[in-house]
């Protein structure tokens, strides 16, 4: 109880005036939770201000073509939560007739929302009681008790949930999880916290025995793969390139690229023209090949680094049908695609 009592002083006392705080739409605190994944708050909210704008309830969200949901979701990553988003909105306008569930366990059915979602729309939107757990309260429970269970484990699961539960005040949810979530990202942050103003210095069992630099305790993840990736940036003599829209699953389904070949390395110019000689699209054409970048654009995923070189390819016409320069600023894009649109200015 005195854990919570000063917890939500100084959320009083600190948190910051943010839209979403505004309200307990669920449709709004939805957008916000969604986009704030894996996120920090300078970074979502002019996405979160932008999807609402543009779209005003979940109607419109739903009859939006998914190319325009990507394209504004674009520069966030993670392009699943974007495609997840659209397929719940359609849900929840088509099926629910615009209504939400109103508790965790249905909320907990849609798709894209997880515990940490459905937890944090519950109990804002309609004051259940149960507990969020993020990065930011893996963060603040583990060094105030010192616990050393790893947060990306089962157990850790278990034991940072039951935790928080115990922990949250039951007849304010809302606002406890809020305070919780808000302490741990401006005030017990990850690096070099200023433990000397925090209200739980005295009883925290991190800054007592000096061990804030070690918890939360976290498995190392298996390294990441590295992948070599040649885009060739086509750009005939009437101002056309060709993008191609990605069809596989994964993290880029659905958003537009240059047409790309994968190697086994990093691969010099001399090498790569002889390459392309089994290309489809560079069979038969004249052209005229330059390497843009000096150094491959390194390029860390979650998974796998990306290695990766921008082929510009000169030619009279395209081998096939191709877009306007001018308009590829309308297509989604990875961010590493869009990065290099922004600075090569067709």
């Amino acid at each position: 109880m005195i854990f919570s009592k000063t917890l939500t002083y100084w959320y009083s006392n600190n948190k910051r005036s943010l839209p979403w705080r505004e309200t307990k739409d669920p449709y709004h605190i939805w957008l916000s939770e969604i986009i704030l994944q894996q996120t920090q708050v300078k970074q979502g909210l002019p996405y979160y201000n932008a999807f609402t704008q543009k779209y005003l309830n979940v109607f419109q969200l739903a009859s939006a073509d998914e190319s325009d949901v990507l394209k504004l979701w674009q520069g966030l990553g993670y392009y699943s939560r974007a495609r997840n988003l659209h397929a719940t909105a359609k849900y929840v306008a088509n099926e629910l007739n615009g209504e939400f569930p109103d508790n965790y366990k249905d909320l907990l059915k849609l798709k894209g929302i997880g515990d940490y979602t459905a937890s944090a729309m519950a109990s804002i939107c309609f004051n259940e009681a149960t507990a969020v757990v993020d990065g930011n309260v893996y963060r603040v429970l583990s060094r105030y008790f010192g616990i050393e269970t790893p947060i990306n484990s089962s157990k850790g699961n278990k034991v940072f949930k039951d935790l928080a539960q115990e922990l949250l005040d039951k007849d304010n949810p809302a606002e406890f999880n809020q305070a919780i979530m808000e302490f741990g990202a401006r005030q017990c942050k990850p690096q070099s916290p200023d433990c000397s103003v925090c209200p739980f210095n005295t009883s925290c069992v991190a800054h007592n025995e000096n061990r804030i630099k070690d918890l939360p305790v976290k498995i190392k993840s298996a390294q990441a793969k590295k992948k070599y990736f040649n885009f060739l940036v086509f750009i005939s003599e009437d101002g056309k390139t060709i993008l191609e829209k990605r069809k596989t699953k994964g993290i880029w389904q659905n958003l537009y690229q240059f047409p790309l070949i994968e190697t086994n390395s990093i691969i010099e110019a001399k090498s790569f023209r002889q390459h392309l000689k089994s290309h489809d699209l560079l069979k038969e054409e004249s052209f005229e090949l330059s390497l843009y970048n000096k150094e491959p654009i390194v390029h860390k995923l979650s998974h796998q680094h990306l290695f990766t070189n921008f082929w510009i390819v000169n030619t009279k016409k395209l081998p096939k049908k191709g877009i306007s320069t001018q308009k590829i600023n309308e297509y989604a894009v990875p961010v590493l695609i869009g990065n290099f649109i922004e600075a090569f200015n067709f």
